[in-house]
C-alpha cells in the first residue's frame, strides 16, 4: 500500500509545484486531476494537458515524478457521465476517453469519474442508461490497458434537492456497477454519512476495491435533530451544505482509520490510499491546505508498512 494525494485541492499549482512539494513531504503517489480547462466546479483542477498531450509531455511527466520518488496512482476526472443534455453528456465521455488516452501513455492503471445522474429522471431510467453507455466506455479502457473505477460519493449537490447525484453509493449499487465492467475508489467518508459502516464493506467487495480516497467526516452535533438525514431544506443556498456533517481531513473526523487500514490490508489491498482534501477548515489559502495535507500525512502514514 502506498499513500498518495488527489491534487484537486491546489487547483492553482502547476503539477511540478505539488510533485515538488509532496515528495518532501512524504507522499509516494498523486492521483492526478486532468478536467479541461474550462472546468468550474470547486475541488477540480487541470494537472495535465489531456488535449495533445503527447511522447514528449508523457516522458516529461515521468520524468518529473521520477525526480520526486512518485507515482500516478490514477487520474481523475469526476464528472456526470449521465447528465441530462445530450451536449454535456457527450462532451464528458469524450474528454473522459482522452483522459484514458493519456493514462495509457503513462502507463497508469486507472482512470477515476462517477456514473453520475439525470437528475430529471428515476433511478431505473437512469441505471438503465447507464447499462448503455458504460459498456462502451469501460471497453474503450480496457483495450487500452486502463480500468474505470468509480468513487462512491452521494454527489448530493448534483440534484436540486440534495438527493444522490451519483449511483454509485451504497453496496447494493456497487454490485450492479460491477456487472458493467466498473471498479471501486472507496472513499469511507460518504458511507459514513448515509449510515453504512464503511469497514464492513472492505471485505465483501476488496477484489473490486483497486485504490482507495482517504477523507474523513464530522457530524455537527444536534443538527441532525434539526435538518434529518436529508439536511436543509427551507434555507439552502449552498446545494451542498446539508447543515449537519461536513468532510474533514483524516484525524479529524470520525472515520477510525487503524479500523480501516487494518482490514484494507487483511484483505489484501495493495494500491494507493488517496488523500482527497476538502477540509473547510484548511482550506481557504495554499498554505492552509498544504497543512491540512500535513495532518492527513501524519496521522495514516505510521499507519502504512514501509
Amino acid at each position: 500500500m502506498k499513500l498518495g494525494m488527489l491534487t484537486a485541492c491546489l487547483p492553482q499549482l502547476s503539477l511540478a509545484e505539488i510533485a515538488s512539494w509532496a515528495g518532501a513531504a512524504g507522499y509516494q503517489a498523486l492521483e492526478v486531476a486532468a478536467w479541461p480547462r474550462t472546468g468550474g466546479r470547486d475541488f477540480e483542477a487541470s494537472h495535465l494537458p489531456v488535449t495533445g498531450f503527447d511522447d514528449r509531455a508523457a516522458d516529461e511527466t515521468r520524468a518529473l515524478l521520477g525526480r520526486h520518488g512518485l507515482d500516478i496512482s490514477a487520474l481523475a476526472y469526476y464528472e456526470n457521465n449521465l447528465h441530462p443534455d445530450p451536449g454535456r453528456r457527450a462532451e464528458i465521455h469524450t474528454h473522459l476517453k482522452a483522459v484514458v488516452d493519456v493514462a495509457q501513455a503513462l502507463d497508469v492503471p486507472y482512470v477515476g469519474t462517477f456514473v453520475g445522474r439525470d437528475w430529471t429522471r428515476p433511478v431505473a431510467h437512469n441505471l438503465g442508461e447507464a447499462q448503455k453507455i458504460f459498456p462502451e466506455l469501460v471497453e474503450y479502457a480496457g483495450e487500452r490497458g486502463v480500468r474505470i473505477i468509480i468513487e462512491n460519493c452521494v454527489m448530493e449537490g448534483w440534484h436540486p434537492d440534495g438527493y444522490p447525484g451519483n449511483l454509485a453509493y451504497s453496496p447494493e449499487l456497487w454490485e450492479w456497477m460491477f456487472s458493467l465492467g466498473l471498479y471501486l475508489n472507496w472513499d469511507p467518508s460518504h458511507l459514513t454519512w448515509i449510515g453504512i459502516d464503511p469497514v464492513t464493506t472492505i471485505a465483501p467487495y476488496a477484489d473490486k476495491i483497486v485504490h482507495a480516497q482517504a477523507k474523513d467526516l464530522q457530524i455537527l452535533p444536534g443538527k441532525v435533530d434539526r435538518y434529518g438525514f436529508f439536511g436543509k431544506a427551507v434555507q439552502r443556498e449552498d446545494p451542498w451544505d446539508t447543515g449537519w456533517w461536513r468532510y474533514r481531513v483524516p484525524g479529524r473526523g470520525q472515520v477510525d482509520w487503524n479500523a480501516v487500514v487494518d482490514a484494507l490490508y487483511e484483505n489484501g489491498f495493495t494500491g494507493t490510499l488517496s488523500v482527497e482534501h476538502e477540509d473547510p477548515v484548511w482550506s481557504g489559502t495554499e498554505e492552509k491546505v498544504k497543512t491540512g495535507l500535513e495532518i492527513a500525512h501524519r496521522t495514516l502514514r505510521p499507519l502504512i508498512v514501509a
